[in-house]
């Protein structure tokens, strides 16, 4: 499938603010300097759909982008920044855990961890809460850019041991400065939601 199409529709904080049309939701989160922005930014071909910052945790409320105008992909605030208060690391949470409780729209969660490192305590934790939840979850592995071709097997290995992936689990690489394989990350992620798959 190709996106043809994308905008931005809602920053929210509360349930009653979100979309009620019940369109099927894809929502990606992350710590707050993986990537996150310039990853729907690259899938959407859009450079400025997603607001990018040199400074991490941009992002704080729940950001709603109508895709094709079939379903929505839902940014998340970036969780386990170490340079703001407590009390508003508390209200990221909650603005995460709001969204994530009971939201049937909600069809997968991406997780997006840095390829080059070991998925922090955080990581592992919205890994395992989605999963109990029984939500769909995938995992992307950003920046695979900066990897050698030679670390490609130890980075997955590494991923896959820390967060306890099973070898049916999904975990992509993706650069979103190469944009190698942006078709086929895009065709995982969404195609089952869209009703145009040209």
């Amino acid at each position: 499938m190709r996106i043809k199409q994308s905008e931005f529709i809602i920053s929210a904080v509360k349930r009653n603010q979100y979309p009620s049309d019940n369109r099927a939701e894809v929502a990606f989160v992350g710590r707050s300097n993986v990537g996150k922005s310039s990853l729907i930014n690259s899938l959407t071909n859009r450079k400025k759909l997603a607001k990018v910052s040199q400074t991490p945790g941009k992002t704080r409320l729940v950001n709603f982008f109508l895709i094709n105008n079939d379903f929505y992909l839902v940014d998340l605030p970036g969780y386990g920044y170490a340079k703001v208060s407590k009390s508003e690391k508390d209200t990221w949470g909650k603005t995460i855990e709001t969204y994530l409780t009971d939201r049937d729209e909600l069809k997968r969660i991406v997780l997006l961890v840095d390829s080059r490192h070991k998925p922090t305590g955080d990581d592992i934790m919205m890994y395992e809460w989605a999963k109990h939840f029984n939500y769909n979850v995938v995992v992307v592995a950003t920046k695979s850019d900066k990897l050698k071709n030679s670390e490609f097997k130890k980075s997955e290995k590494l991923i896959r041991e820390t967060l306890q992936l099973n070898k049916d689990d999904k975990l992509y690489f993706y650069s979103s400065l190469k944009k190698n394989g942006t078709e086929e990350l895009v065709n995982n992620l969404f195609l089952e939601f869209a009703t145009d798959i040209d």
